[in-house]
């Protein structure tokens, strides 16, 4: 029988943006996926659909699956001829057990490969200000599992650690926080040593609990601090306060609802993450060309007859695009007519395929696009594609002038939502969700119900069109001063 081959993937800390691009690469190509619970969604989403996924996390003192039979699910699916990834926090050579699952693998004779992932151990003290070296400070910076096995003490040799005079980062040792204080005091570290711990580490929940050695554990405790969380002990905790850059990104701890469709959300997204939102992708719409469109393809047929050709969304241009290729064409088939765009992102849209925009109106919304169309003074056809239900105000400026066009549905809107429980329960006070189009308003309140209770959150929109549509339900608005992605963004950052 064939043999396939397994993967250990580092997801990183929690930052999604932190998975190196060996290990999403890895993660898109995998047949099965043996995942743990610190994987965070955005990671998790990078799964493909038909993928297996088999969930083996585990929580202090509770593994729903035990580490031999992990080994064992390992081996039994490279032994069935896939590719398995074997998904884990951090890095899995790093208390991660990683050496422990390729023993067996490698006694079976099946492939593997260890893709490293950037360690907690750096990357949250970072994300906090807290430099693991500094020279100034320290020579040294010491990892050191505080996982306590029930019933028993540490095994730490703690004098040894005080000597070396370093950082040390303590991972998982929540629960022994004062065994680990008190046993680095009884060996010598002074009582005001600066000691810090950081729970959920570079994720939008990040919490960094400064204090000093002595008095950290009666501190954390205080702050109810959780796992995951990590410990640092060291002169360099004192530069948290003055380097500390990720909890004054403004949109720190804000809760951000992204409904665009699913091929299209990212770029906000990760623009919205960068700021550090916690983005939530919630898609409410998905578009799909009408196939066979016979209207369309007659009027590429003999796209002659037209001096312009209008977009009133990326997703024209994708029909379209999608046409001339099952056709055997390319762009070529347009010949030299003119196009007009809504907006700025339905251009980048068209030069994905080397075309630009001749037109694009101040305002991107209908009645905009069809007066500045009419300022251009065509005087020939104008073809436009757009949806199957589109507003009228941009063939009414057309009609206005008496100008001649062709008005063709090439795609529909579907409403889809597929985690409606998990964005339920951001309905609370502070949660922006975003909208991009007057459809995903539509989408959004049909996958939760007309009779929900919207009141507490705030409805961020892009323009007038779509801030009316949300008018109609009774949210609350804010609505950015161009249609544009950056107008949006800002009106985010600006709040209420």
């Amino acid at each position: 029988m064939k043999k396939g081959q397994v993967i250990l993937v580092g997801a990183g800390p929690g930052d999604p943006e932190l998975l190196t691009i060996k290990g999403r690469k890895a993660i898109e190509s995998a047949e099965v996926v043996v995942y743990d619970r610190l994987v965070g969604q955005e990671i998790f989403n990078l799964i493909p659909e038909d993928a297996e996924r088999i969930n083996v996390g585990k929580e202090s003192s509770h593994h729903i699956v035990p580490q031999e039979e992990i080994n064992q699910i390992l081996l039994q699916k490279a032994l069935e001829g896939k590719r398995v990834v074997r998904l884990k926090g951090g890095d899995p050579f790093l208390f991660g057990r990683g050496g422990e699952e390729l023993e067996l693998l490698s006694a079976h004779g099946v492939p593997f490969q260890e893709i490293p992932g950037i360690t907690s151990a750096i990357a949250v003290p970072a994300y906090a200000g807290i430099p693991v070296t500094h020279r100034d400070c320290c020579s040294s910076l010491h990892i050191i599992t505080g996982h306590q096995r029930a019933g028993k003490p540490l095994d730490i040799n703690f004098e040894a650690l005080v000597q070396t005079k370093g950082t040390l980062v303590f991972l998982m040792g929540v629960s022994a926080l004062e065994e680990i204080c008190k046993g680095l005091l009884s060996a010598g570290m002074e009582p005001d040593m600066p000691a810090a711990v950081i729970e959920k580490g570079t994720t939008p929940s990040q919490r960094p609990i400064l204090a000093t050695l002595s008095t950290l554990p009666e501190t954390a405790k205080a702050e109810h601090v959780k796992s995951p969380a990590i410990i640092i002990v060291g002169k360099v905790c004192a530069y948290a306060q003055q380097f500390d850059w990720f909890d004054h990104l403004p949109l720190k701890g804000k809760t951000v609802v992204v409904t665009r469709p699913k091929e299209r959300a990212g770029t906000l997204s990760d623009r919205l993450r960068a700021l550090g939102a916690n983005v939530v992708e919630f898609p409410c719409i998905e578009t799909h060309p009408f196939i066979p469109c016979p209207k369309m393809e007659e009027a590429v047929d003999n796209i002659g007859r037209y001096e312009w050709l209008a977009f009133t969304s990326p997703a024209g241009v994708s029909a379209l695009m999608d046409l001339l290729n099952r056709t055997g064409r390319d762009v070529r088939a347009l010949g030299a007519i003119k196009l007009a765009a809504i907006g700025t992102g339905t251009d980048r849209e068209l030069r994905k395929y080397g075309l630009r925009a001749d037109l694009i109106p101040s305002v991107y919304d209908g009645a905009h696009l069809g007066e500045t169309l009419c300022n251009a003074n065509p005087t020939g056809k104008v073809l436009i594609l757009r949806a199957e239900w589109g507003t009228k105000a941009l063939t009414d400026a057309l009609d206005a002038r008496t100008i001649s066009y062709d008005d063709i549905r090439c795609y529909e809107t579907r409403y889809t939502a597929a985690n409606t429980e998990e964005v339920r329960k951001l309905l609370i006070p502070g949660t922006v969700v975003t909208f991009t189009s007057a459809s995903t308003v539509t989408g959004f309140v049909r996958a939760l119900g007309e009779d929900t209770d919207f009141s507490a959150i705030t409805a961020a929109c892009i323009g007038q069109q779509t801030e009316a549509e949300a008018l109609k339900y009774s949210l609350h608005t804010i609505t950015a001063e161009k249609a544009t992605m950056d107008a949006l963004i800002q009106r985010i950052v600006e709040g209420e």
